[in-house]
């Protein structure tokens, strides 16, 4: 078993603004299931059971807010709205803003790890600590946890149409300023057909927008979208 300091929890809880009755919960919310398979007996349970309660919680409390909001938009645009509001870029976000990184107990492989592996582990992590929050305090807890940290994105999501995918966003902006349709070309492709990786450009006329990469032509056709939206915000 390798040796580790167990984080100040308590330190947490005053960054994040928070107060738990019952501390094993927020253990546990913070808990990885790698973190176990190291340091057998440290804590009596990883967090997947409270991400599963968390994703729950956090979908009927944006639905909520939402449906309250806009009373006139249909549901399809409410869907993609609170999916974007809610999606795993949005609340690995707010883990990182909470601080959540310093407080994870991660093996000592995933601890070395910050890439996106990290990131959907601050997001599972976040819905785990507001299904702890809601166990351990009730729903209007969870409520004005979910406000503080995802809802108050709401308005830049809406005003900025960022609930559209990228490539639809971008059609919009370039037909409304240049009357014109944005068009893709795959620059190159590389690797074995198992594991390719895309390279796709995007036009306005004969301008070059951005480029993109992904691992499917519409994957990095959208990032290269994504990219030029960026650049048109800058």
């Amino acid at each position: 078993m390798r040796k580790f300091t167990m984080p100040n929890f308590e330190d947490f809880e005053k960054k994040a603004k928070l107060h738990f009755k019952n501390k094993t919960l927020l253990k546990t919310a913070l808990t990885h299931r790698s973190f176990m398979n190291e340091n057998r007996g440290v804590v009596p349970e990883h967090n997947e059971r409270l991400e599963f309660l968390g994703d729950a919680v956090l979908e009927l409390i944006s639905s909520e807010y939402l449906f309250a909001k806009y009373p006139e938009k249909p549901e399809g645009e409410l869907t993609a709205i609170r999916a974007a509001l809610v999606n795993t870029d949005s609340i690995a976000d707010a883990a990182r803003k909470l601080g959540m990184n310093d407080y994870l107990l991660l093996s000592k492989g995933e601890s070395k790890d910050t890439g996106r592996a990290r990131h959907f582990i601050l997001a599972n992590a976040f819905e785990a600590l507001l299904g702890a929050i809601y166990l351990d305090r009730g729903y209007e807890a969870a409520r004005e946890f979910v406000a503080e940290n995802i809802l108050y994105k709401t308005d830049e999501i809406v005003r900025k149409r960022l609930w559209q995918d990228p490539k639809s966003r971008l059609q919009e902006i370039i037909q409304e300023k240049e009357s014109i349709t944005p068009s893709y070309k795959l620059i190159k492709e590389v690797g074995p057909d198992h594991d390719k990786s895309f390279l796709s450009a995007v036009y306005a006329g004969e301008k070059e927008l951005a480029r993109g990469q992904g691992r499917s032509k519409q994957e990095s056709e959208q990032e290269a979208a994504r990219n030029a939206l960026s650049k048109l915000d800058n």
